[in-house]
């Protein structure tokens, strides 16, 4: 079952820079108020994984700009939705080098069985973040 626990934005708020108040407000709609995530700015990126254009540069924005909260895609398909249908394995490759993950939601990568597959973060997190948002779409849905 999922806990009530409350939210909480560390103290100091008013010390960051908007950047990191824009990743906080958005980490926090998306475990505690889920349908929030969607009209909320996506933080500002400075990766310069994210800067150069490269492979895993596609499908990092593809997956943040075409899988939503409660999807998930197989490798293959985010393969191709990348533009280039052969490179599942280089999908699996642009998610190991994910800067940000959660805000780039590589754990909705599957593969092509159902399975899981791996996660940085651990197999057990990839679960309970997949767990996490099946049940809050499953509570918009009502």
């Amino acid at each position: 079952t999922e806990s009530s626990a409350t939210c909480e934005v560390c103290e100091g708020a008013e010390e960051m820079t908007e950047p990191l108040k824009q990743c906080t407000a958005w980490l926090h709609a998306y475990f505690c108020e889920p349908a929030r995530t969607a009209s909320l700015p996506v933080p500002a990126f400075h990766h310069p994984l994210l800067q150069r254009d490269s492979f895993t540069r596609q499908v990092l924005w593809t997956l943040l700009r075409d899988v939503k909260f409660g999807e998930a895609i197989s490798y293959k398909q985010l393969a191709d939705l990348a533009g280039n249908s052969r490179a599942a394995r280089a999908v699996g490759g642009a998610m190991r080098s994910n800067p940000i993950p959660i805000i780039i939601p590589c754990h909705r990568v599957i593969c092509s069985s159902g399975q899981t597959g791996n996660y940085g973060g651990g197999n057990l997190m990839k679960e309970w973040l997949l767990s996490h948002e099946k049940l809050q779409k499953e509570k918009l849905a009502y």
